[in-house]
């Protein structure tokens, strides 16, 4: 295994590590906020569908995820699953 290999895995490793879905960036959701505020704290979703003025994002994966439900441009109610 080449060195240069073995410091990239280790970057990808220190990447995922550093993720903006974790529980203290969980905690800072609230119900109210705007759509923007939630990007700006967890940045551009994984996922995202909606209808009618109601809309679901996701940010992560399908073991460590946080998904918000929204109601026009505001949060509705948001959870969170294998976080850290």
């Amino acid at each position: 295994m080449s060195l240069r290999f073995v410091a990239l895995l280790s970057f990808c490793v220190l990447l995922v590590a550093c993720g903006k879905v974790n529980q203290e960036n969980y905690s800072k959701l609230s119900a109210g906020m705007a759509k923007a505020e939630v990007e700006a704290l967890l940045g551009k979703p994984t996922d995202c569908s909606g209808a009618l003025g109601l809309s679901s994002c996701t940010w992560g994966d399908k073991n460590s995820f946080i998904s918000v439900q929204y109601a026009g441009d505001k949060v509705m109610m948001f959870s969170g699953q294998g976080l850290k």
